[in-house]
């Protein structure tokens, strides 16, 4: 017979292995795309739990159940919608126009500290302000930021564009890629949205795209989607200085897209498109100064992706799937596990 303290050890163990196992039931992947829907997935079964009918959902800010979404299309049927997700499904709550006519085209970000919502209009050239309700709907909206064309290529750079907004770790601004000035914008957000300015100047034909802060939100980072190039800054209460601009593309590709932190802050990861797609993989230093140290081929076109401890789900618009990559939390370096996950253009990756 069994003691009572191997009984008890054991409980524990099943204790364990069982949450374990709950938690990996119960990791729902969200994934937007260039297509009618957006889903909520579960992984690792692959298996559909429901979907949001909408034109375009191509990028998502989510706050606990809520989830905003913008509906990257043209003219009067750019939108941003506002939706809560059950756990079975997702259920509609509002939307509004994600700007002005005429500066609402195309809104392909958005982002919210669970009082404000923003939302980029990439051919609009704007950034545009949503006050959030009580019940999570999206309100009026509350400014419109104008954004400039002063880049070199006329070709990319010949109208304004807005590609992405953070909000700082203090709560007190709200930073974003002007794609077309090569300038990181800047608003003060505690009480009345106000004092737009430059936070910060990047070199010529740069072209802004994403951006995020690290872990310990002393450095701020932004990915330049024509240079290729990562720009590190480091930032104290709404005031950038320039750290480090580092190569992320040396096939010089013009098509860089997003950049993202591993969870312990220790390497970033940055997508590349067009020419030799792929993930380019860096060390960060305690500094915040870069070092790359690996690139990971991946399927035709990757956007978006998400780092976990221990993988990376990687959203690759042209082969219709969601390629997932071992990643060593060690060295930080990939490798392909050749599972996917069918979805049609995937463009955009969150887990709950």
């Amino acid at each position: 017979m069994l003691s009572l303290y191997v009984m008890k050890k054991l409980a524990v163990i099943l204790t364990i292995l069982v949450t374990a196992a709950c938690a990996t039931r119960e990791r729902t992947l969200f994934v937007g795309t260039y297509s009618d829907g957006f889903y909520a997935i579960d992984y690792p079964s692959g298996e559909v739990i429901g979907k949001a009918q909408m034109p375009n959902p191509s990028f998502m800010a989510i706050n606990g159940s809520r989830i905003y979404a913008v509906s990257e299309m043209a003219g009067e049927t750019a939108s941003v919608w506002a939706w809560k997700y059950t756990g079975n499904g997702f259920e509609y709550i509002n939307k509004r126009p994600s700007g002005i006519p005429g500066k609402c085209e195309d809104p392909c970000h958005a982002a919210t500290d669970g009082h404000t919502l923003a939302v980029s209009n990439y051919s609009g050239g704007s950034l545009a302000l949503f006050r959030i309700a009580d019940t999570g709907a999206i309100g009026p909206m509350d400014s419109l930021i104008i954004s400039s064309a002063s880049g070199p290529d006329l070709s990319r750079q010949g109208q304004p564009h807005v590609h992405c907004a953070a909000f700082t770790p203090e709560g007190k601004h709200l930073l974003f890629s002007e794609f077309s000035a090569d300038e990181i914008g800047a608003l003060d957000i505690v009480g009345r949205i106000s004092n737009y300015h430059t936070a910060a100047s990047l070199p010529d034909g740069f072209g802004p795209r994403h951006l995020l802060f690290d872990n310990s939100g002393k450095h701020f980072y932004v990915i330049g989607e024509l240079s290729g190039d990562i720009a590190a800054f480091n930032y104290d209460n709404g005031r950038l200085s320039p750290l480090q601009i580092i190569k992320a593309d040396e096939a010089d590709a013009r098509g860089a897209a997003d950049i993202h932190f591993s969870p312990d802050g220790k390497f970033l990861y940055a997508s590349l498109r067009l020419v030799n797609d792929g993930i380019s993989i860096f060390s960060v230093a305690s500094d915040g100064t870069l070092t790359k140290i690996g690139y990971q081929h991946t399927g035709p076109h990757p956007r978006n992706f998400l780092v976990t401890d221990d993988e990376v789900f990687v959203a690759c618009r042209d082969n219709d799937s969601v390629e997932i990559y071992s990643r060593n939390a060690r060295t930080g370096l990939l490798s392909d596990t050749g599972r996917r996950i069918s979805v049609p253009k995937p463009v955009f990756l969150a887990f709950r």
